[in-house]
């Protein structure tokens, strides 16, 4: 008889640690569970209203460290990183989508999705204009045509950072 898998590393992290960081005004954007050069690396993308900087990255690693320690849902050693998401900052909750509405964003499926705009074939890659999220499906404007993207179908989202754009508003 088949077990139950056990809950991905990731997933345990998210919901021990989620809760804590949001009390303390942050917010656990993305969990990722690595192993590079024979070292396991927990990787913790956070932010906050105003911005996330070094000392951030301190007090959450402060914060977490004990949490996952008497949890002990890690086995084996590893590193503990934490920073900002970055300019392209994943996108994974409908409140993300709606959040960010009017900024670029790239979004990729599991496969192919049909009808996503009238008369438009299947397809797998969007990048444009988030413009929200409705009835379980993210908004997203491409030249001009909006499409509903299922958001149980996404496989990958980010921001896009338009950096053209940026050195127009500096000129």
């Amino acid at each position: 008889m088949a077990g139950i898998a056990p809950e991905p590393i990731p997933d345990q992290v998210r919901r021990l640690l989620e809760p804590v960081l949001a009390r303390d005004g942050y917010e656990l954007v993305e969990v990722e569970w690595v192993r590079g050069g024979g070292r396991w690396t927990l990787r913790l993308f956070v932010d906050k209203p105003g911005g996330f900087g070094i000392d951030d990255c301190q007090a959450v690693s402060t914060l977490a460290d004990p949490i996952l320690d008497v949890a002990d849902v890690i086995e084996p050693a590893y590193d503990l990183e934490v920073s900002s998401p970055g300019l392209e900052r994943p996108l994974r909750k409908p409140a993300d989508f709606e959040r960010f509405s009017g900024q670029r964003a790239r979004l990729k499926t599991f496969g192919p999705v049909a009808g996503t705009a009238p008369g438009s074939p299947g397809r797998k890659h969007w990048t444009g204009t988030l413009r929200g999220f409705k009835d379980g499906a993210v908004e997203v404007d491409v030249d001009g045509v909006l499409h509903r993207v299922p958001h149980d179908q996404i496989a990958k989202a980010n921001l896009e950072y338009d950096f053209e754009a940026d050195l127009r508003r500096k000129d």
